[in-house]
């Protein structure tokens, strides 16, 4: 009873270290990025004025509001940056009771996981934020004269961006959901008249109720469903 106790215990420690490690990460990356929070801020702006060229500015409506929007840019920039960490740190605490060949292959997710989140980032920033906002700004006109608020603005590309960095992890949990028998063969190649609605769902979710972040959203989303049982079948 002891020896599982203090078995036990050593797993909490080390679960608890891997934790703090984490944290530690996502609080360094964070106050970088408050350091660099205005060159950041006017890199998250420019699809903004790209697709407004006669806006130039954001305003801010409230004394704090800049410091908090900057604040809080800086702990999602942190998310972000820090992603990578928190998966190694999450594998490395499951490693110890792996076969050699379950180590190497978990290499290989944390790696494909951290590039399938860095391109769905990129997707929303360089592809899906651009026909946004040219939408959204596409109702301005002499009687009505846009005036976007800084921390609404930050806050939407930089969670905008996050939510598709997550969504394009759809592929990998596919495949890691197959090739550890969590689910028999052709799972999701028979379930896609139950698993297309619920990406409709995730990707509504995701977007915060917008319906062209839905439908730009759901649109590759259902591509990498496709990809994750065309790679399920070639890794099978």
């Amino acid at each position: 009873m002891t020896y599982f106790a203090d078995h036990f215990a050593g797993h909490l420690r080390e679960l608890r270290q891997r934790v703090i490690i984490s944290f530690a990460f996502l609080l360094f990356c964070s106050l970088i990025a408050y350091i660099f929070a205005r060159p950041i801020s006017e890199f998250l702006m420019v699809p903004l004025f790209s697709s407004q060229p006669i806006l130039n500015r954001l305003v801010y409506t409230n004394l704090t509001e800049a410091f908090v929007c900057y604040l809080k840019i800086s702990v999602l920039v942190g998310i972000i940056a820090s992603f990578p960490v928190w998966l190694y740190e999450a594998w490395m605490f499951i490693a110890p009771g792996l076969h050699e060949w379950e180590k190497q292959t978990g290499r290989l997710v944390v790696f494909w996981a951290t590039l399938l989140f860095a391109c769905g980032t990129g997707f929303a920033y360089f592809v899906v934020m651009p026909e946004l906002l040219d939408f959204f700004m596409s109702f301005a006109g002499p009687d009505l004269e846009p005036l976007p608020r800084l921390d609404s603005y930050l806050t939407f590309v930089v969670r905008t961006s996050l939510a598709f960095g997550l969504a394009f992890e759809i592929p990998f949990l596919m495949v890691v959901a197959g090739r550890t028998a969590l689910v028999p063969k052709d799972y999701f190649s028979s379930r896609r008249k139950y698993f297309y609605p619920l990406i409709v769902v995730l990707a509504f979710l995701l977007a915060a109720g917008d319906p062209l972040s839905t439908f730009l959203l759901a649109l590759p989303l259902f591509g990498l469903y496709e990809a994750g049982i065309l790679i399920s079948k070639i890794r099978a």
